[in-house]
Order: structure tokens, then C-alpha cells, then sequence
């Protein structure tokens, strides 16, 4: 999962249609999330529980449990990290490669908070504000990150395991879930998809000789 959430979801153009049992599977995730959200608008995070959840959402308290093994899983967890890794293997393969990650970022701002800003700002106040979902975020950005390193090694021939593309493929998740918090802990005033330009850069061209 990424910080910010989210790909484009591909169309039926971009891979064969999902059987029946993955759409059920699909539906019944969104579903979860959905009560989830509500019931924390309504009453926060504290108070709300797997029960309530489970309730609200039509299913059984275990269905809850075997998509999502914690409460914090269901905040953080999201379709996107595969399709976000199929965004980096369909750029072109001669594309200078901070042109193909600003290019996925980018693509992932305007699908995953433009349209849906609301899912995006409740998910980033509850990083800054609830210790359990932030220390879950923290444990997901590893898997997130070997994601990355073998997108990265498909790309540029490096090895994944490398010391080097772990490192960028770590900076790059953890600047992500930086920018994230950033945004959250300021109102969530700024315009996201410039702050991740920022992130970008400080990555590719470290830090600037001034403040901007």
C-alpha cells in the first residue's frame, strides 16, 4: 500500500475481466472499508470496533478478520500497490527513470486523493493522529518497498536485492508516507500533488540551497 492510496484502476482494456469470485471478493473489501469510514466519521477511531464494523457491512465479524488481520489494515490497505507496480512495467522502456516514477506519482495523486480527497484526508489525519495505525504503516512500507526493488530491477537491469535500489526504493516509500503526514499535520491545506513534486525532487536532486 501506498501512503497516498492509490493507481488507476485498470480497464477492461488493460487486463482480462476479474472472475466472479474476485469481484464478490472486491465488493465485500470496499464494503468493509466503507463501514469503516462512516463509523469513524461518526465516532472516531477509538470507539469503533470489528463488531460494529462487521455489522454495518452485512458480514460476519470473521469475514472482517480474514480480509483484514487488524482494524489498522482496513485504514491502510488498498488495491493498489500491484497496479501501481504495473503503472512502472508499462512506461516506456527507454524513459529516463525519474521521468517514470514522477510520471506514477503523479497519476497515483490524481486517482487516488483528487478523486477521493475526503478517503485520503480521513486516512492521513488517522496516520498523524492514531499511534496504531501509524506504527502499521511503518511495518506495511517494507512490503511495499521489495514491491518497488523488483519493479526497479525490471526496469534498469539492476539487481532488486541491491544495496543501492533498496535504499532509493526505501527513500522513495518513506518520503511518500513523509509527504503523507506533512500534508495531514498542516490542514491538509497544501495542494497534495505539489508536495509530492517537492518530494520528487529532493530525491533526485537532494536538498535545495534554500527553503522553499
Amino acid at each position: 500500500m501506498t501512503p497516498m492510496t492509490a493507481a488507476r484502476t485498470p480497464t477492461s482494456a488493460d487486463r482480462p475481466p476479474l472472475g466472479l469470485r474476485e469481484r464478490k471478493k472486491i465488493k465485500t473489501r470496499e464494503a468493509i472499508r466503507t463501514a469503516t469510514y462512516g463509523l469513524i466519521k461518526e465516532q472516531g477511531y477509538d470507539a469503533t470496533t470489528i463488531e460494529q464494523i462487521a455489522d454495518r457491512a452485512e458480514v460476519s465479524p470473521s469475514t472482517v478478520f480474514r480480509y483484514f488481520p487488524t482494524k489498522e489494515d482496513i485504514v491502510l490497505t488498498d488495491e493498489y500497490d500491484p497496479i501501481l507496480l504495473e503503472e512502472v512495467r508499462a512506461r516506456p522502456a527507454d524513459e529516463p527513470w525519474p521521468d517514470t516514477i514522477r510520471y506514477v506519482m503523479r497519476e497515483a495523486v490524481r486517482t487516488g486523493v483528487e478523486e477521493d480527497e475526503e478517503v485520503a484526508r480521513l486516512r492521513t489525519h488517522l496516520m498523524v493522529q492514531v499511534p496504531a495505525v501509524r506504527s502499521r504503516m511503518m511495518e506495511s512500507m517494507s512490503v511495499t518497498g521489495r514491491m518497488l526493488c523488483t519493479a526497479i530491477g525490471e526496469r534498469t537491469g539492476r539487481d532488486p536485492d541491491s544495496l543501492e535500489v533498496r535504499v532509493y526504493a526505501m527513500s522513495l516509500i518513506g518520503g511518500l508516507m513523509e509527504t503523507s503526514l506533512y500534508w495531514a499535520e498542516n490542514g491538509h491545506r497544501d495542494d497534495f500533488a505539489t508536495l509530492v513534486d517537492r518530494t520528487l525532487e529532493v530525491l533526485q536532486h537532494g536538498l535545495p540551497q534554500e527553503n522553499p
